[in-house]
């Protein structure tokens, strides 16, 4: 009888955790709007596009802030204004290039950037191109350790890049199914000359010194931007790429000059940061959220990090 009424309070337990966990999911996926990617506009499935971003607006008059499931290449071609990925927010002006990742947070002024273009893409349309599954991730403006999320275009460039995404959207609207071969290749076109740019603009033309050639601390950083929420412990990467906690520190810190502790708290603090701007949730329940065992202890780990509560930095940087 006993027994039964453990595995009951334990059963309760478990069901009340559930529940509180799927309202807060569903809580926070709706305080986002997030935009797939309409693969039928055209009839049969395509993925890729060129929008022009006074269409894009449309969408986003209720709110600017959201986030996407697929690639988005966004060039200005007239006005200025913020335009924020993530925590990093700039000042863009024509001839400005905005890369952002499938689920970064973006915001963007609609009522000063008057117009351009948005090259959005899945990566798939281009993955089952190459052998390297990981051709899009491995581009300089989209790994996960990225120096900017803009780039200025010089004259000769902006002109090269916006013919040739006129090209692109020559050619969809001639789609016919199954014929993404010239599709493929102009995109490829785009990318190539934006990656060089890119590079070249951070300096690190020769090699790549920015892409991480370690196959541990790539897969590393891949899975810690998939499980940094739930998951801070270094033994549990560490058990995911079948190595030890030490030689895994080992590596980071050899290459990122920083502890791999370190580096999934840096990236856990990213994600408090972002709820914090871009969400009216109570601070327990970001707490909640990124898995800290007390809201104290995720306040006290926020402090150390960025020198300030979570309710001064919401105050601070909220929209």
């Amino acid at each position: 009888m006993v027994h039964g009424l453990f595995n009951r309070i334990e059963f309760e337990k478990s069901l009340d955790y559930l529940v509180r966990n799927i309202i807060f999911v569903f809580q926070m996926k709706n305080s986002i709007p997030r935009y797939t990617f309409y693969k039928h506009k055209y009839g049969s499935e395509l993925l890729v596009d060129v929008v022009e971003l006074k269409y894009v607006k449309k969408f986003l008059a209720k709110s600017a802030v959201h986030t996407l499931n697929y690639y988005d290449i966004t060039f200005i071609t007239e006005g200025k204004g913020a335009f924020s990925v993530d925590n990093q927010t700039y000042e863009a002006i024509p001839r400005d290039v905005l890369f952002s990742k499938p689920g970064e947070i973006r915001n963007w002024d609609t009522h000063h950037i008057i117009n351009g273009y948005a090259l959005i893409f899945e990566e798939e349309f281009l993955s089952s191109l190459f052998k390297d599954s990981l051709f899009v991730q491995h581009l300089s403006f989209f790994q996960i350790e990225s120096f900017s999320s803009l780039l200025h275009l010089s004259d000769e460039l902006y002109t090269r890049i916006l013919e040739t995404l006129h090209d692109i959207k020559m050619e969809i609207d001639s789609y016919q199914q199954g014929d993404v071969h010239v599709l493929r290749a102009l995109l490829y076109e785009v990318l190539m000359l934006l990656d060089r740019a890119y590079l070249k603009m951070t300096s690190i033309e020769e090699g790549r010194s920015r892409e991480v050639s370690n196959h541990h601390v790539s897969k590393f950083m891949n899975l810690v931007a998939t499980h940094a929420k739930e998951q801070h412990s270094v033994q549990y990467y560490a058990d995911k790429l079948c190595i030890t906690p030490n030689y895994l520190n080992e590596m980071i810190t050899s290459t990122m000059g920083i502890s791999a502790k370190q580096y999934i708290q840096s990236k856990v603090m990213e994600e408090a940061k972002r709820l914090l701007v871009y969400t009216d949730f109570p601070i327990a329940d970001i707490a909640f959220e990124l898995c800290f065992s007390t809201v104290s202890y995720f306040i006290r780990s926020f402090r150390q990090h960025t020198g300030e509560t979570p309710l001064l930095y919401r105050k601070a940087h909220k929209p």
